[in-house]
């Protein structure tokens, strides 16, 4: 990676969007990259619309500003491809990622003619599979992490690991079930 990678999350309070991206930008510094990792919302409150952004990249970042055009996008919740243009200053050589039922073909209609890569996974389903409960920010950050290969699979795979085993220390369920949504989510996308 030779440029700085830029990913904007949509999502809503209590998904788990800004959780995500602030996850990512821990594994991705543990892993030696340069990384920023912010939040970007009004009045907090559950279920209105968030943005978060990563940036990402091998060398010093000196840009410290929101994110207009990123590389990837990643939509966390379906619902707001109907209400906010989330492919705006998306690049064509990227992606957008978005946590649906539907197929690429069904959701191509709702991004505004976007011409660069459509990927879908079903967050919702992984992570009922996984863990019991709807906790989408988990599979998300993984299929964002096989789609914009921002590090490799085993090395964040490893960080996920370690970052969930100092935060659930006393209920290794909780890990071995985050970690099943994460390889869930790789096999989805890959």
């Amino acid at each position: 990676m030779n440029k700085s990678v830029e990913i904007r999350w949509h999502g809503r309070g209590g998904q788990g969007a800004k959780t995500a991206a602030l996850l990512l930008a821990d594994v991705a510094f543990k892993a030696g990259k340069y990384v920023q990792g912010f939040p970007e919302y009004g009045p907090e409150r559950m279920g209105a619309p968030i943005t978060a952004y990563n940036r990402i990249s091998d060398n010093p970042i000196t840009v410290h500003s929101n994110i207009y055009d990123p590389d990837y996008v990643v939509v966390v919740d379906e619902t707001l491809l109907e209400s906010i243009d989330v492919t705006k200053g998306l690049s064509k050589e990227g992606a957008i990622i978005i946590n649906t039922t539907r197929s690429v073909e069904e959701v191509k209609p709702l991004l505004n003619g976007y011409e660069g890569g459509v990927f879908t996974v079903d967050a919702r389903d992984i992570s009922i599979k996984a863990l019991g409960k709807n906790y989408p920010n988990s599979p998300m950050l993984a299929a964002t992490v096989a789609v914009s290969k921002v590090m490799d699979k085993d090395e964040f795979l490893n960080e996920m690991r370690s970052s969930f085993q100092h935060k659930f220390a006393k209920k290794p369920e909780v890990i071995d079930g985050n970690m099943m949504a994460l390889e869930l989510a790789f096999e989805e996308v890959g």
